[in-house]
């Protein structure tokens, strides 16, 4: 029982609340950082008027860590992206905790001491023979690490949050009418006809230049620009901290020579340390070597030519990268693409052809009102034909013809009469509860917003940066 007490914030409602928390943080403490000032100040984050503090957040994340399995808190402890996934859940935790409070206080809502007295004698944990044992009491508070103030302060909590919280999860009816609209438009069928006109219906020779080059001047191809960088490495194993130090004291050395004038190539043969040169690459392409991860291009991709990055820790070791070259992007050369050319142009030259072709069966259905050699097909909203024509047939009214293009060819289709589903009453209560929790989901959407608005979050990006991030 005390288990689930601690564990209140887990609640479906609760949990709802911290996964669509925006943390539309607005970082203070910078100047005062710069300017020296503010250096008693431990307030990590402000809610509205309210304000949590670093030693809230600490004790938060170590009764969170004592209950997680021994797998789960080294993973935390030695993987960066998971740390800071773990810290920003702490955060949401005590961010909407606090919505919830400055919510309940607005609202005059109070707990009283003895409703909590009175829910902690009526919890069976600390119950002998249907009485409240003050010995089984103090026995589950040892054990799950926990005073009697922090135990009326998470019962408290759990009952403010169900005050504030707890009309969002009500039901919310939904009119039979609104269903019916909706069971008919899901499940209702169409007949319609259509007849197919392929590309690869069309013989086309082969291009000439002149055709080509005509081709090349509407649809030229443009080459990303690219980066040439090289870096300097020293391999080093970075789960054991004697090596860890050794290496960064090797890369410092390496980095001291480069801010003295040295190359990256000087610096490395300096202090045994390895050099590599890369072969230019774009921003959405593989630099072809393990050590440079996405992270790195993205930061290569952001720097000016000639410049150097800090020290970077890496998986295997560490890292500085220069950016040798910026190679902008430009069209290709025609010469170079001719050949490339053939298949669009051939592909480009079928699908006119195909459709004339669908336009000369749509002229000819819409004087005669009949298509020859047409296809009669009833399909779904989900399946019967290619989805574009689905999707036409769908939202295009009775009687409708048009020509719907395909990948591979043009669908001339006409679209007949509508039938109205069969009543399945399985699909009509299933249906029912879905559109219930749509509206129960924007309903709780709208409201966490209405809380982030009346309680703007502010991280202390001074004291975050020196005791979260550190």
């Amino acid at each position: 029982m005390l288990e689930y007490l601690r564990n209140a914030s887990e609640k479906p409602l609760a949990k709802f609340l911290i996964a669509i928390l925006a943390f539309s943080f607005i970082g203070w403490g910078v100047a005062e950082w710069i300017f020296g000032g503010g250096a008693g100040d431990m307030t990590l984050v402000r809610v509205g008027d309210s304000e949590i503090s670093v030693n809230q957040f600490s004790s938060q994340k170590s009764r969170i860590l004592t209950n997680m399995p021994r797998e789960q808190q080294r993973a935390i402890y030695t993987d960066a992206n998971a740390t800071k996934s773990f810290n920003n859940y702490i955060m949401g935790d005590l961010t909407a905790a606090q919505m919830v409070q400055n919510r309940a206080r607005d609202l005059g809502f109070v707990v009283s001491d003895h409703r909590i007295a009175r829910q902690i004698r009526d919890i069976p944990a600390f119950q002998q023979d249907g009485k409240f044992s003050s010995s089984r009491f103090d026995m589950a508070l040892s054990a799950n690490g926990l005073t009697e103030q922090a135990l009326a302060d998470v019962l408290r909590a759990d009952i403010v949050r169900a005050m504030v919280l707890g009309p969002m999860g009500e039901k919310i009816p939904v009119p039979d009418f609104a269903v019916d609209a909706m069971y008919n438009a899901r499940y209702a069928t169409r007949d319609i006809e259509y007849k197919i006109v392929n590309f690869d219906d069309f013989n086309v020779a082969k291009p000439s230049d002149d055709a080509l080059r005509e081709y090349y001047a509407v649809h030229p191809k443009t080459l990303p620009e690219t980066r040439g960088v090289s870096y300097v490495f020293v391999p080093t194993d970075m789960s054991k901290p004697d090596a860890f130090d050794a290496g960064m004291q090797r890369i410092t050395h390496v980095e001291d020579e480069i801010i003295g004038g040295d190359t990256l190539e000087s610096a490395a043969k300096k202090h045994g340390a390895k050099f590599v040169k890369l072969s230019a690459f774009a921003r959405n392409g593989a630099a072809n070597d393990a050590n440079i991860t996405p992270q790195m291009v993205a930061q290569i991709f952001n720097m000016d030519a000639g410049a150097d990055t800090e020290i970077i820790e890496g998986k295997k070791g560490f890292m500085i990268i220069h950016l040798d070259t910026i190679n902008p992007a430009k069209t290709a050369d025609f010469a170079s693409v001719k050949n490339e050319l053939v298949p669009a142009w051939i592909r480009t030259e079928k699908r006119k052809l195909a459709y004339e072709r669908a336009n000369e069966i749509l002229v000819d259905l819409n004087q005669n009102n009949k298509m020859s050699g047409a296809t009669h097909k009833t399909v779904t909203r989900t399946d019967g034909a290619p989805m574009a024509v689905l999707s036409d047939a769908f939202n295009n009214a009775i009687g409708t013809n048009k020509i719907v293009e395909t990948p591979n060819g043009f669908y001339v289709m006409s679209v007949k009469s509508e039938n109205a589903p069969r009543t399945d009453a399985k699909k009509r209560a299933d249906l029912r509860r879905e559109m219930e929790n749509m509206n129960a989901y924007q309903t709780q959407a709208d409201y966490n917003k209405f809380l982030q608005r009346k309680y703007p979050v502010k991280i202390n990006s001074k004291v975050y940066n020196r005791y979260i991030e550190k």
